[in-house]
């Protein structure tokens, strides 16, 4: 039952109101044909607008079914209009671009009822009015009375429980109105239809019941419905509520989307081709300068292989680029030779200085970690030929007390000694290290857990069984040394504080009384694991800064980090010499988890973003080769052209004849070349911020047995880079070669050329996103009609967007196909050209990726251009866009 209580419609015009409606109240029967007279501009439409769910009310109730809409959102009113409202419309209000049965099936695709469902039930529906036979027409191939019962089989299609139909004989004949008049009489016998119309021997001759209006308001009603007495019961209600929970809120699927918006483009056939071409001219340049790119460097990667395995490999992180250096000898050589000296006089030659501020260039990084894993493998019995294989790698693990109450209190590494005004500098820690001791407490398991229960004994709790789990150690007669007291904030570091300048100035120290703590109070300690990135911050400016000084920063630090339990006390087992008791024992898990804590840090995702900058200075990193080695030194003399050799031995002899040894020779030579930068690097600003992991080595150094085994590991590691171009994965194992680096340089510079004219074209996708963007919006203009007749059977504002946006896609998939297909034909003259100029073969070809990746950009950029458009069409007053012509 539809029942409409006071229903008010006001419309703002200019500083005025214009009262459409002015409190309409009546009930209509769920079977019965009701007509509304009134002459024009009474507001019978307006009417028709509201109880259809097109418009809204402005005061009042429309009570459907015993549920008031005051609550109704967007997709209430939506699934109202698709499934319980059919409209009939003036002046039929079909979609052109579209089939009969298509026009037909629209309100069964915004219900999302299923393909084979839809055709089954258009078939029907247009048989019901007589048009069986013309269901592959277009509206234009029809008369008007077969257009107004094409808009009546889609008005009852979704089988609604009203029929609205405004002037549908307006425009017909007498005939045909007559045998449309007749379908909406035989409707009426199991539903409700209201007609709107200014005939009133039509409404008299056709019509139960005959509603009239004049001015907003109802001036009679032949056959008025007692609300009271025909309203519907709680249970019919809920049964009704049921009823439209199953119905669902249900809304056009993409498919649908693109299927519409293809049969619309294809009405255009000319424009959108010209649009997707226009599109597809940055997509084409972009291929072109990609496609010469890559085969350019798959040429050099060709020529490098070549000429691999000449000298000893070292491989690094980050390697230095000694090409540059060589280079910039060569051109200090020449710049030498053709200055004068004057007679009498000796002026330098600035061959060191050249050769250093030349090197900061650049660096070529390796994939560690793959290279460790393969190594360890023993590929070809590499082990047989190498007399070692050296790995380099260092992770700090930083441990806090949990109690901050006084502020931070570092336990790992130890603070006691710089507590005492002791300074313990790298050099002696390191020293210590090698000997078996620490001044640390903390102390790492074997990774063999079977040797646990042979070295130690379990006095109270167990042995740790994960990362954040670790043990005190003990001594056999149950001591702790107040060194380890006080390093692990038992005891207070702060009176150690003058401790060693009052014994130094012969003041007596006062003795700290013995303190003794049971199993439990020990048992119950906890600390804080700070990964070493985790005490560095970003600055407003965007740079990082070290904060371990800050007592409040790392106080909140501390607080939020991680924390380790002691679960157990052990002692030395019989037989077990082992003099570091009194230490924290962890397991081998915890640095495999500070390792990962540290990876996954703010500052090192930051650093790791940006490999091309430092995120300390903010500037780009520079290159450099510092602390090098005489036998490094020799190995770069034996590398560069014979003169410069010569040169750079002659500057070493020199320096030897001074008396200089080896060692000082190669220090100043490092000091030389870092005053030349400011030794900051990617790597450097990584291990700085404690990156770094047991499989992830800084250095891998292979010493072959001789120079037939080192041609042999050349050889292994050629195949291995062999592995990694055919699976397409992972990264080549980067030489210390000469040759090697010039080819990077190479690379470099292609790189660079290509994504300088990238940039260049890519103005051209942005002008043809923008024309894209334009064309979507006139599409939006010239379909306003059609929005307001997809909105009037059901279709949400998400649909009419939907559809706007599959257009965009649709432009955008077939420019990118486009710009590639005409690319893959381009390189054909291309590679001709290229092989009678350069005798190089099939050097350009469109990468597969790279094709892939061109043809997505093409579609996002596309639906970006398209999402105003695709926004205003949806917020399109279907009211007002019915209006339009």
């Amino acid at each position: 039952m539809l029942e409409l209580k006071g229903i008010t419609k006001d419309y703002p015009s200019g500083d005025t109101v214009v009262h459409a409606l002015k409190g309409i109240s009546v009930t209509f029967r769920d079977q019965e044909f009701v007509s509304i007279l009134g002459q024009s501009g009474c507001g019978k439409t307006t009417l028709l607008n509201i109880i259809g769910g097109l418009d809204q009310y402005t005061r009042g109730d429309l009570v459907i079914n015993g549920r008031s809409t005051k609550s109704y959102h967007d997709q209430d009113w939506d699934t109202y209009r698709n499934h319980s409202v059919g409209f009939v419309f003036q002046s039929y209000n079909l979609i052109p671009h579209q089939t009969v049965i298509a026009n037909v099936e629209m309100a069964l695709v915004l219900s999302g009822t299923p393909a084979a469902e839809r055709r089954r039930r258009a078939e029907e529906a247009l048989k019901r009015v007589g048009l069986g036979d013309h269901l592959k027409k277009k509206p234009n191939q029809l008369s008007g009375g077969q257009m107004q019962r094409v808009a009546i089989a889609r008005a009852l299609v979704n089988d609604p429980e009203i029929i609205l139909a405004d002037e549908p004989t307006g425009a017909l004949d007498t005939e045909t109105s007559v045998e449309v008049m007749e379908i909406l009489k035989e409707l009426s016998r199991d539903r409700l239809v209201i007609m709107v119309t200014h005939n009133p021997e039509l409404a008299e001759r056709y019509s139960d019941r005959i509603v009239r209006i004049s001015d907003g308001l109802i001036t009679s009603d032949s056959a008025p419905v007692d609300a009271t007495r025909e309203r519907l019961t709680p249970e019919q209600v809920q049964a009704h509520a049921v009823e439209d929970a199953k119905k669902g809120k249900r809304s056009m699927s993409f498919r649908s989307a693109l299927s519409l918006s293809f049969t619309n483009l294809m009405t255009k056939k000319g424009r959108t081709f010209l649009t997707a071409f226009a599109g597809s001219i940055g997509i084409i340049g972009i291929a072109l300068i990609l496609s010469l790119s890559d085969g350019a460097q798959n040429y050099i990667a060709e020529t490098e292989e070549s000429t691999m395995g000449s000298y000893p490999l070292t491989i690094q992180s980050t390697s230095v680029n000694m090409a540059s250096m060589m280079g910039s000898m060569m051109g200090s050589a020449a710049e030498t030779a053709a200055q004068t000296v004057e007679e009498g006089t000796v002026s330098s030659r600035d061959l060191v200085t050249n050769m250093v501020t030349s090197v900061a260039d650049g660096a070529n990084e390796n994939d560690m970690p793959a290279i460790k894993e393969w190594l360890e493998s023993n590929p070809g019995d590499i082990e047989d030929i190498t007399t070692a294989i050296e790995y380099t790698y260092d992770v700090p693990i930083n441990i806090y007390s949990s109690d901050t109450a006084d502020g931070p209190v570092q336990v790992n590494p130890a603070t006691v000694m710089d507590a005492l005004g002791i300074s313990m500098g790298q050099t002696q820690t390191e020293m210590l290290s090698s000997m078996g001791s620490s001044y640390d407490v903390f102390t790492e398991l074997l990774p063999n857990r079977d040797t646990w229960e042979r070295d130690y004994t379990v006095v109270a709790g167990r042995m740790p069984e994960s990362w954040d789990e670790v043990v005190l150690y003990i001594d056999e007669n149950g001591r702790i040394s107040d060194y380890t007291l006080y390093a692990l904030g038992l005891l207070d570091q702060s009176d150690l504080r003058g401790m060693m300048a009052d014994v130094i100035a012969g003041r007596e120290v006062e003795q700290v009384e013995g303190t003794s703590y049971t199993y439990d109070e020990l048992m119950g300690l906890t600390f804080k694991l700070v990964p070493e990135a985790y005490t560095y911050a970003e600055q407003a400016d965007g740079t990082w800064s070290d904060m371990s000084e800050d007592d409040a920063f790392m106080t909140d630090v501390i607080n939020a980090a991680e924390t380790l339990r002691v679960v157990g006390i052990v002692q030395p087992a019989e037989g077990n010499d082992e003099t570091n008791w009194g230490s924290v024992l962890y397991t081998p898990e915890l640095v495999d988890h500070v390792i990962e804590a540290g990876d996954a840090s703010p500052a090192v995702t930051a650093q790791e973003a940006d490999p091309t900058t430092d995120i300390f200075t903010g500037l780009p990193f520079e290159e450099s080769s510092t602390g090098l080695t005489m036998e490094g030194i020799e190995m770069l003399i034996g590398q560069l052209p014979a003169e410069q050799g010569s040169q750079l031995q002659s500057y070493v002899d020199e320096l030897r004849a001074e008396g200089l040894s080896d060692d000082e020779i190669a220090e100043a030579f490092s000091e030389q070349m870092a005053s030349q930068t400011d030794n900051a690097t990617y790597e450097g600003n990584l291990e700085l911020l404690g990156k770094g992991d047991l499989d992830n080595p800084s250095t891998i150094s292979i010493y072959p047995v001789d120079f037939e085994a080192k041609e042999q590991v050349d050889q292994l590691i050629d195949e291995y880079n062999d592995q990694i171009r055919a699976d397409g994965e992972g990264t080549e194992i980067q030489y210390t070669d000469i040759v090697g680096m010039l080819m990077s340089s190479v690379t470099d510079i292609v790189n660079a050329i290509t994504y300088i004219l990238i940039a260049f074209v890519a103005i051209s996708l942005v002008v043809s996103s923008i024309m894209i963007g334009i064309i979507t919006y006139i599409s939006v203009l010239e379909r306003t009609k059609e929005i307001g007749i997809l909105r009037a059977i059901g279709a949400s504002k998400r649909d009419v967007s939907r559809i706007f946006t599959a257009e965009t896609f649709i432009i955008g998939l077939v420019s990118g196909l486009l710009g590639v297909g005409v690319t893959v034909l381009l390189d054909i003259p291309v590679n001709a050209i290229i092989y009678a100029v350069a005798g190089v073969e099939n050097l350009a070809a469109v990468p597969v990726g790279a094709g892939v990746a061109l043809v997505v950009i093409s579609v996002v950029l596309s639906l970006a251009a398209g999402l105003a458009p695709s926004r205003m069409a949806a917020k399109k007053d279907p009211v007002t866009a019915l209006r339009t012509e």
